[in-house]
């Protein structure tokens, strides 16, 4: 089986939200064109305590710091996707059509970007083995943001054995760097998805 899997659209990351990706609203019709194809549809969830330490605003650091959190790199982000807040939520435009949604990001002291695992890979999110046991081979990503949790899905996806494929018009960037799309773009390549 084919499984469609739409990543992070959610309010915070959409323009207005506290951590706005640029035309982060643009993928919201690919991703509801796209559902409409699929028989399986999942979509992944920032789901943030408000005491993330990923968030600037816990550490006294500046948004786009880059520093040290449990022995792995972290970008120091603005406080975004805290759940049970409206940021967190998906927008009403989003297709309905989601047959199982998997949070990440729930624990306070590691970041995760990747659909799939924290940024560790210390903790699964459970959607790889739930995608298994729906017998599904083959996954298609789009959503936000290309260079951080898009390329994270697709990297972890082509680990764990799934054929991989990247909707290259349902997806946008954060470009802290100049280049960060084009090099996402890069590695996923590099791993062996497909981009479409």
């Amino acid at each position: 089986m084919h499984a469609l899997v739409i990543i992070d659209v959610q309010n915070d990351f959409l323009p207005g939200g506290s951590l706005a990706v640029k035309e982060g609203d643009q993928v919201i019709a690919v991703a509801n064109e796209a559902a409409a194809r699929f028989e399986l549809v999942v979509a992944t969830q920032d789901w943030h305590p408000q005491a993330h330490k990923s968030f600037a605003s816990n550490n006294g650091k500046r948004v786009g710091e880059l520093i040290e959190m449990d022995g792995l790199p972290q970008v120091m982000w603005p406080d975004h996707c805290v759940q049970h807040t409206r940021g967190a939520e998906f927008p009403e435009s989003l297709t309905k059509k989601i047959d199982k949604i998997f949070r990440k990001g729930t624990n306070t002291s590691i970041d995760s970007y990747s659909g799939f695992f924290d940024n560790g890979h210390k903790q699964a999110t459970g959607m790889g083995a739930w995608l298994k046991a729906q017998n599904v081979t083959a996954v298609t990503l789009l959503g936000l943001a290309t260079d951080y949790c898009v390329k994270l899905t697709a990297l972890d996806a082509r680990q764990l054995g799934f054929d991989t494929s990247v909707i290259v018009a349902g997806v946008r960037g954060v470009e802290l760097q100049a280049g960060d799309i084009e090099q996402a773009f890069t590695e996923m390549r590099a791993a062996g998805c497909k981009l479409i």
